[in-house]
């Protein structure tokens, strides 16, 4: 099964950056906070990131700051079309559905259910 992971991120100002293992790579969201069952956040869709960063934390090059893992796990494809990619997370921490879908002006929303 893919891997996810939730980094905790200082830089530049606090946010949390959601990792999903697709391939060679992993497509990566900033999120304004971290998912709480049934509460909405905002996520933009940043650059894919290396693999290492399933399994780092510390000091991040070029003074971009530090991150810090705050949940890890497996997840399953449940949809994947450009406007909303849904999985089915299991982990330490959540374990449940994570909903991202993009709105009609290209921003994103993450959503995390019970299930």
């Amino acid at each position: 099964m893919p891997r996810f992971v939730l980094l905790e991120h200082d830089h530049p100002i606090r946010h949390w950056d959601l990792l999903l293992e697709v391939g060679p790579v992993l497509w990566t969201w900033r999120l304004d906070a971290v998912p709480i069952l049934g509460v909405s956040c905002r996520a933009s869709r940043v650059a894919d990131h290396r693999l290492i960063y399933l399994d780092y934390e510390g000091s991040i090059g070029g003074n971009r700051g530090e991150v810090r893992r705050v949940a890890d796990g497996e997840f399953a494809w449940v949809e994947d079309t450009p406007c909303r990619i849904v999985i089915r997370v299991r982990g330490a921490f959540f374990s449940g559905v994570f909903r991202l879908e993009r709105g009609q002006g290209g921003e994103w929303t993450l959503n995390y259910c019970p299930g």
